[in-house]
């Protein structure tokens, strides 16, 4: 993968690439629908996230991950995407908007959305839209202290570690545990499996699906 710039190229390939890329829409009305969002920004510093494998420039692209508060009923601490329930009368686009402006500080418009990634069902009852957003240059974030312990900007080239995606064994057969090295930690689906979709449909073109894989126990409730 050449050098990922927080550019208008990088933004041409994404769309191009979601545009050719036939999505999994699900219905789960037993589920509670949420959308969350990969929103593409500038890396400007490593946000308290030390061990970063690849050098990334100050203008290179970056993703927008959460550390969720310590005190939140639901995944407390975890890793997230921004994101949350959709509301009556929103679509997963409005949800995604208004929980990145609501978490992190970041307003956007519709006209920020490039695509959608697949449908994801998690074990603690969501069915999660993807949806990816182009922030661009984004000079500060400011975290909702009641929901977001930390804010941090992933270097996209992050995603290409040669280890990237690492399977462990799930419950049942044929469903692994897909979770993505990020510095000297790691992320863990359904996070992870969204990420490692985005990298390999976004950004490299390809078809890959990731709804069969599982999310470690912690993650069920």
């Amino acid at each position: 993968m050449d050098k990922l710039l927080c550019n208008q190229e990088c933004q041409q390939r994404i769309v191009s690439n979601l545009k050719s890329f036939s999505r999994v829409c699900l219905e789960k009305k037993s589920y509670r629908p949420a959308a969350v969002c990969l929103t593409v920004v500038d890396f400007r510093d490593k946000g308290n996230l030390s061990g970063l494998q690849h050098s990334c420039a100050f203008n290179g692209a970056a993703l927008i991950l959460t550390r969720r508060a310590g005190n939140l009923n639901k995944h407390a601490g975890q890793w997230a995407l921004p994101g949350g329930s959709i509301d009556k009368g929103e679509n997963p686009a409005e949800t995604a908007l208004r929980e990145l402006e609501e978490e992190v500080g970041l307003s956007l418009t519709k006209k920020s959305v490039l695509g959608y990634l697949d449908d994801y069902v998690t074990r603690s009852g969501f069915h999660i839209t993807p949806v990816v957003l182009w922030g661009g240059e984004v000079a500060e974030l400011n975290r909702n202290g009641e929901e977001v312990a930390s804010i941090h900007r992933i270097p996209c080239s992050e995603l290409f570690r040669p280890e990237v995606p690492i399977l462990e064994r799930g419950v049942e057969e044929g469903r692994p545990v897909l979770c993505m090295p990020v510095g000297t930690t790691y992320i863990a689906s359904p996070t992870a499996a969204i990420m490692y979709q985005f990298k390999e449909t976004a950004l490299s073109g390809r078809d890959t699906r990731v709804g069969h894989f599982d999310q470690p126990y912690f993650a069920w409730s």
